[in-house]
């Protein structure tokens, strides 16, 4: 057998390992063994590589093998021991800002791998130069726009949004498209026109993102996603590398499908995400003034949760600010001792990444099936006896449905307002990344719990026991 062939071989072990490892990623209860799966592929693909990839000079037909060893060995080691600590130490409340970091550091690679080999080999193709050229433009774009996300994330850099902007970034764009087709149809040219491109992509990647609020986060972070899978792919295309090609189709197509998705939760269309459009909007003319909230306290909550049948927890954002996923288990369990029927309720948008919840609450060994997806639980909201609503604002906000002033207006919602009772159990009443009134939290069926939600929690499982 060839060497050639065993690489193959190695690539097409890659490749399957990667389809099944996202196939089981569709599931938080086989994420875990999906993820192994998709870095077994990996690990195969580079040592496939490593140990069995040829460079074939065609006009002397001189055959050379990889010989920079040490510093692809020393470039592994050193990501290993950095990815192994930050995925060791980052809480759940930063999973997004790592998402966010890790994407854009693929997008910088994509790019990275264009520059070099636009700079070294001087393509003289259409095609080829094509496919350099729009891997350097949406590597670029996304390792950018993937920076100033994890920025928005972290609270370090503000929403900055106009018309005027919109504009800006369209016409950038396609100021770019327009440069990378006249570049490619060029002869001679010169190395500096690449790098315009590169800066070009930077300074859209940047405006691109700068408007978006942070509600709008998922739909952004998927959308970014599927940008760093198809500047792979191009690579995959530019060194024939079937491995590298199929993981990029992947990761471009899956993040595609879950940004379509996304927007379909948030009623918005994949052309707002992409024109620019997609922003952070201003708060709702509907006024709350006059209208006054009602609290509960730890015990009446502890009682009117033990004499329920049927209880759904809406987590939020707030829940993992407070690290609050493995009380709330714990706060199921008990409900459970006491017959209680309990569920969660998933809104797609719900914190700062797609899934962000059902990453949450399986690191808290919630099972699977108590995770309800909106649809499936807004029909059996009217039934619920009893629904708490820990840290999560906006999804839950009749506004969606009744303010066509609202921001949110036309939001598919998880109908919190239809169960017979609600509880909210929230640190304050400061408003969601909408920055609009919840008019969930002023209506009559309604009770505020005030308080850190893992010491709320604490609480009521203590009362619970004595119930």
């Amino acid at each position: 057998m060839a060497i050639s062939d065993i690489l193959k071989i190695c690539y097409l072990l890659g490749s399957l390992s990667f389809i099944v490892g996202l196939k089981m990623l569709s599931r938080p209860d086989s994420a875990k063994k999906g993820n192994l799966y998709a870095a077994l592929g990996m690990t195969i693909a580079i040592i496939g590589t490593i140990l069995f990839h040829e460079n074939v000079n065609h006009e002397t037909g001189e055959v050379t093998r990889i010989t920079n060893l040490p510093f692809i060995f020393g470039a592994i080691a050193i990501g290993t021991v950095v990815g192994y600590f930050a995925a060791m130490k980052v809480k759940m409340t930063a999973m997004p800002q790592m998402v966010s970091l890790f994407n854009g550091m693929g997008g910088a690679c994509a790019a990275l791998i264009g520059l070099v080999e636009m700079n070294t080999h001087h393509p003289v193709e259409f095609g080829e130069r094509l496919i350099i050229f729009l891997g350097v433009m949406i590597g670029t774009v996304s390792f950018a726009g993937s920076m100033i996300a994890y920025g928005k994330l972290e609270g370090k850099i503000k929403d900055y949004g106009s018309k005027i902007m919109q504009v800006t970034n369209n016409t950038i764009v396609f100021a770019i498209l327009g440069f990378i087709v006249f570049l490619s149809m060029s002869e001679p040219w010169s190395d500096v026109l690449i790098w315009a491109i590169f800066g070009a992509s930077m300074v859209y990647g940047i405006l691109f993102v700068l408007p978006i609020g942070g509600a709008d986060m998922p739909v952004v972070i998927s959308l970014l996603n599927s940008f760093t899978g198809i500047a792979a792919a191009f690579g995959g295309f530019m060194y024939d590398n079937q491995v590298m090609l199929t993981g990029g189709i992947l990761v471009g197509s899956a993040g595609t499908i879950l940004t379509i998705l996304m927007c379909k939760a948030m009623n918005r269309s994949l052309w707002n995400v992409i024109s620019g459009a997609f922003s952070a909007t201003g708060p709702s003319s509907k006024s709350m003034d006059g209208l006054s909230t009602s609290e509960i306290s730890i015990t009446d909550t502890a009682i009117m949760c033990a004499y329920a049948q049927r209880v759904v927890i809406v987590p939020g954002y707030g829940l993992a600010v407070a690290q609050a996923q493995h009380t709330c288990h714990e706060f199921e369990k008990a409900l459970e001792a006491k017959g209680v029927e309990v569920n969660f309720a998933i809104h797609p948008v719900a914190g700062r990444m797609p899934g962000h919840m059902n990453v949450l609450l399986a690191e808290a060994d919630v099972s699977y099936d108590k995770l309800k997806e909106m649809e499936d639980i807004n029909p059996q909201l009217p039934n619920t006896d009893v629904l708490i609503v820990i840290g999560a604002n906006d999804v839950v906000n009749p506004a969606a449905e009744t303010d066509p002033s609202s921001p949110i207006y036309g939001m598919p919602i998880i109908k919190a307002n239809t169960a017979k009772n609600i509880i909210v159990m929230k640190r304050s009443m400061a408003k969601g990344y909408a920055g609009i009134e919840n008019e969930l939290f002023y209506d009559k069926k309604t009770r505020m719990l005030f308080g850190d939600a893992k010491v709320m929690l604490e609480k009521l499982i203590a009362e619970l026991k004595n119930a």
